[in-house]
């Protein structure tokens, strides 16, 4: 296996079905249970690997070298891994990259989640996009049926945006317009976006309060990425709605779901997600398509939107669900894609320039 080092020994994927696949085990010698999806980007397994979004989710990689590029100081989405775990088809702990400072596996030892090697990830692909969604536990031996649903009864008890979510304001200097993040598990590219184009950024809880919101005076806001079923945040909808229809507000990905939500719309699951670096989106103003990196297993239902509050500005090629919204007649849009990428194409930047130039309208007549 290309110069790979012996792993901890015999693993196994053992699906909700009973269906089991052995490989061999690497990083923590831990159980991991969670939903089985697929990742098809040919690259960017680090910042999947921490990318807040796949709280719970145990990754299967289609691509079938993972690790070759090793693990750098400066691609992690977030300061520690939330994932439950990967399987691959081959793990590589001979990296070739200047940039690489450990391995995949030493790097999932390091962060306490497991890796499964040797796995004939095509066969989990078409079960997943056969079968719909599917969960599973990786273990040092096969579960049964029953084990399983143990793990996934205590699963469900858990709040992942909660798990996700920074627990503290945290604050950015910059000389633009002030942007106040609403964290549902954030990317760090998100952040590094904004402060790029030279915005003043606080970082704040899920559940922070608009009262608080408006104490900080912000010029817009921003709803993050973030992982589990947003139906799951129905309950702070009311709070949010106050605070975008007062700012210029933009949502991604779960964001953009939470923002449908606000305006009485609904989501469903998808069969098998959207994630990889390669989706094709059409702007449907322009007619234009842009190749957007996606991470999401739910979508906005198009047929519960209030046209009277809410039109679609994006939609996705394959499969025609609404990857954007704008509000009517409030500065407020959302987008189902990552305009950051990371990884995947940058052809979506401008999502953050018209985000920007939202807030300096608004900006303009406030203080006219």
């Amino acid at each position: 296996m290309n110069g790979e080092r012996k792993g901890l020994g015999p693993g196994y994927l053992t699906l909700e079905s009973g269906e089991v696949f052995a490989g061999t085990l690497y990083g923590a010698p831990l159980t991991g249970y969670g939903e089985v999806v697929f990742h098809t980007g040919m690259t960017g397994y680090q910042e999947v690997m921490t990318d807040p979004s796949f709280a719970g989710q145990i990754v299967t990689f289609t691509y079938p070298l993972i690790g070759n590029y090793g693990i750098n100081d400066t691609d992690y989405e977030a300061a520690k891994p939330a994932l439950a775990g990967m399987v691959v088809s081959e793990l590589c702990s001979a990296p070739s990259h200047y940039q690489s400072r450990r391995t995949l596996s030493e790097a999932a030892e390091a962060f306490g989640f497991p890796i499964l090697a040797g796995i004939d990830t095509r066969t989990i692909t078409k079960r997943v996009r056969q079968s719909g969604p599917l969960y599973g536990a990786i273990a040092d031996r096969p579960l049964s049926v029953e084990e399983v649903a143990a793990l996934g009864s205590a699963h469900r008890k858990k709040s992942l945006v909660a798990d996700v979510s920074s627990r503290h304001i945290q604050r950015y200097p910059g000389n633009q317009e002030h942007v106040v993040i609403i964290d549902l598990g954030m990317k760090q590219s998100i952040l590094e976006s904004l402060l790029e184009l030279g915005c003043r950024v606080t970082v704040v809880p899920f559940d922070t309060p608009f009262s608080q919101i408006q104490a900080l005076q912000p010029d817009g806001l921003l709803f993050s990425n973030g992982p589990g079923d947003p139906a799951d945040l129905l309950a702070y909808c009311g709070e949010w709605r106050k605070a975008a229809e007062q700012y210029p507000t933009l949502g991604i990905c779960l964001g953009h779901q939470v923002l449908a939500l606000m305006f009485g719309a609904k989501t469903e699951k998808l069969t098998y997600g959207h994630r990889g670096s390669n989706h094709p989106v059409k702007e449907l103003a322009t007619g234009k398509v842009y190749m957007t990196s996606q991470n999401h297993g739910y979508v906005v239902r198009e047929e519960t939107l209030d046209k009277r509050l809410l039109t679609v500005t994006y939609r996705n090629v394959n499969d025609r669900s609404v990857e954007g919204l704008s509000h009517t007649s409030l500065p407020i849009m959302s987008v189902q894609f990552h305009p950051e990428a990371h990884p995947g194409p940058n052809d979506t930047t401008h999502v953050f320039y018209q985000f920007l130039q939202s807030m300096r309208v608004v900006g303009a007549k406030r203080y006219a």
